[in-house]
Parts: C-alpha cells; structure tokens; sequence
C-alpha cells in the first residue's frame, strides 16, 4: 500500500471545515476515557472497562441500526469479581441513546493513534480540494451523508452484529471517492515501501483507485486474515457515496496544475520534448 503525503492541487480558499474536523477528531481522542493508558502501552482493567462502556454509549452499533433495539444489559465502566475472576460489570443502560445520532458520534471515535492518524491524514491531503470545490457548509454535509451511508450500508450487510462501529473512515473514503471523480488527474507525492520508502508522483486515479480495489478485496474477506476487525465494507459504500454525490460537480471544476518534469525522485527535472 502506497502512503500519500501531498497532492499537487492547490486551492483558492482557506479550508476550514477540514481543519475543524481534525481538531475535533484529535480532541476528542484525547479525552475518550480508557485510552490514557493505552497511549504509554500499556491498559489496566479498569481503563478498558471505562473505554468499553464509553463505546457502547456513544458508537454506532450494527444491529441497534438496524432494529432499532438497545441491549437490556451493558457494561457500566464499573470493575466486578465473578466465578471467573475479575471483569467489568454489566447493567441497564443509564442512558437513553439514539442509534441515528450514535452514528454521528462514532465519526469522531478512534480506537489507537494508528487509527486516528491514518484517517486524518487522507482528510488532510485530500479534503481541502473537495471542501475547496464544494464551500464549507456543503463539504461538511457532504462528510455527514457519506459517513452515514458508510455506517447504514455496514450495519444492514451485519444486522445481527453488536459489535461497536467507530472512526471517520466511511466519511473520509467518501472525500476520496470525490476526488478521484474531481481530479483524477491531480499529482499525489506518495512513499512507496521498496525496501526503503521510495517516493514517487503518481496520478490521483492510481494512487484511490488502489487504495478503493484493495478496500474491496478485503471487504470479501479475501487477502487479510482478520477481515471483521475493519469494516472494510463501510470504506467501500462510503467511496461509492462520494464518487455519485461529487459526479454532478464535474463539469465545472477546473483542472489541476499540470505538473512539469518526471514522476520519481525529490526534484523532478524538465523533460525533453520527444
């Protein structure tokens, strides 16, 4: 998998919403209680009794989508001895959650840095071209019904799932797919690891078209061991949603910068005309 690190696609306004969404995003990573020990390695039981019952109040649940049912019992953040040993207490829910907003909520939940990072660097390499092209207010309902879409397409293809559904994922493959339809054409600086990372300048229609077919082949489970851990199906509806939402938008959207020189190297040298 190639690592995007810039695109070469300037824009004409300063995109705010983006930079609003990261902010959020990492705020509120920083203050989901359990993960302040998970961030020095290490977790006691008390702190993933705390973050699980944080992530049932607040996540998006597959089969509380789809049914519209809360579970009688969840984990209430407390620490208990059963004939087991020691695990976290389960009870009636204390709070009265809406599954259609819990939605909303679980777009600015991530599980580790790895997971936050990752998902706020594709936002910030390619969401300010789309916020750009779209105005703020629209780009911001544009990432809400993609992140929707995302979270309703993965909860009906899992209805019986109860497991937590969180992270900016589904929105962001939306920001991909509209770009890839936006500007295909459009230069992205990536590292590619060869050995050591090797950087090179590829089209934009490579570079999301890979990441869309290697989020499709592991949404089948095919090629990854461990396919229920990530809802790769969520990336695909969520880049599907962007791609048809942005399509409308082509006509009018100017094109990128031509780039001059070749694709591989720091610097790209002028090319001599064949």
């Amino acid at each position: 998998m190639v690592i995007p690190v810039h695109d070469v696609n300037p824009v004409r306004r300063t995109p705010w919403v983006t930079y609003a969404l990261i902010a959020a995003n990492f705020v509120v990573f920083l203050r989901t209680p359990g993960l302040a020990g998970s961030l020095a390695g290490e977790s006691s039981l008390a702190q993933l009794c705390h973050l699980q019952a944080f992530l049932d109040q607040y996540a998006a649940v597959p089969q509380e989508l789809i049914h519209h049912q809360l579970p009688r019992l969840v984990p209430t953040g407390d620490i208990g001895v059963g004939p087991r040993g020691a695990g976290c207490v389960v009870g009636p829910p204390p709070y009265d959650k809406s599954p259609e907003l819990s939605v909303l909520t679980a777009m600015f939940l991530h599980g580790s840095w790895l997971h936050l990072l990752g998902n706020m660097l594709f936002l910030w390499i390619f969401g300010n071209n789309i916020e750009d092209r779209m105005g703020h207010v629209r780009f911001l309902l544009f990432y809400a019904v993609c992140g929707y879409a995302s979270a309703y397409a993965f909860a009906l293809a899992n209805s019986g799932s109860g497991a937590p559904l969180i992270g900016a994922s589904g929105a962001i493959a939306g920001v991909l797919g509209a770009y890839l339809v936006l500007y295909p054409k459009a230069r992205v600086w990536v590292l590619v690891p060869f050995l050591i990372f090797l950087p090179l300048r590829l089209p934009a229609w490579i570079v999301l078209g890979l990441w869309f077919a290697l989020q499709a082949v592991y949404s089948s489970g095919e090629a990854v061991s461990a396919a229920g851990d990530v809802a790769y199906l969520a990336h695909v509806a969520g880049f599907l949603a962007g791609m048809l939402i942005a399509w409308p938008l082509r006509p009018g959207t100017p094109p990128p910068p031509e780039p001059r020189g070749l694709l591989l190297g720091r610097r790209a040298r002028p090319q001599r005309p064949w």
